[in-house]
């Protein structure tokens, strides 16, 4: 959705009103969500590197040591974490407003989307001088958002709630709702590396994210990440 569908109007009289330089675009339960995601991501990412490559040795005597336990500890803690605000997450898409929902879906059936899409591929590599404005994400981030985060998210929940489910014993919530995935991979081994993957690929997400909000920031004509804090999204001028 473009600025110029979003942002113009009219008033009671059928005239036009005067194009606004701000929106509301991200509401209070997607920015704590957005933040809090964020900070159970780096915990996830740094617990679960040392799960999968532990501490060769620890100073002084093994019973006076629980570093690995609380490392782990660490991770199951942000996990669930994760887990329920994604929860919360997904029920607020259906909740509120249409921006809300746009990381779980790509409108692939739409040939503007495409023509857009397009567009925003050649203004990423520097092929085209001038970005399109959009009050929510624009089309690539979009598709983006959608198969580098919130798939691989999902993957990372339920695969990691089968794999505590390991732990947790048969009998477990966790393996009643989640031991199907060892259907799929029969190997445990197989699901840790597969999860460990998955950690690689939201990092590269989260990378490539944090390169292009800082880049639109500066470059493009709305405001990126300051977006993220107050909600509202700036617009640097008044062209379509």
């Amino acid at each position: 959705m473009t600025m110029h569908e979003s942002l113009t109007a009219s008033d009671s009289h059928g005239e036009a009103a005067v194009e606004r330089q701000s929106v509301y675009v991200y509401e209070a339960p997607v920015r704590v969500w957005h933040w809090v995601n964020a900070f159970a991501i780096f915990t996830l990412a740094l617990t679960g590197y040392f799960i999968g490559s532990p501490l060769p040795a620890v100073p002084g005597e093994a019973s006076a040591n629980f570093l690995m336990g609380y490392i782990r500890f660490a991770h199951f803690a942000a996990g669930q974490v994760l887990a329920v605000f994604l929860l919360l997450r997904i029920y607020w898409a259906f909740v509120g407003n249409v921006h809300a929902r746009q990381i779980f879906y790509v409108p692939f059936w739409k040939g503007q989307y495409w023509k857009e899409w397009w567009h925003e591929v050649k203004w990423y590599t520097f092929l085209t001088s001038k970005p399109k404005k959009y009050v929510g994400h624009n089309p690539l981030a979009q598709f983006t958002m959608f198969l580098a985060f919130t798939l691989p998210l999902v993957f990372m929940v339920v695969t990691g709630f089968a794999l505590y489910s390991e732990g947790a014993g048969r009998d477990s919530w966790e393996y009643a709702l989640f031991g199907w995935v060892f259907s799929i991979f029969p190997n445990s081994q197989d699901l840790h590396t597969w999860h460990h993957l998955g950690m690689w690929v939201i990092l590269l997400f989260v990378m490539v994210h944090i390169y292009v909000a800082v880049r639109e920031d500066i470059m493009s004509r709305q405001s990126i990440i300051s977006s993220m804090i107050s909600g509202e999204r700036m617009f640097k001028d008044r062209e379509d």
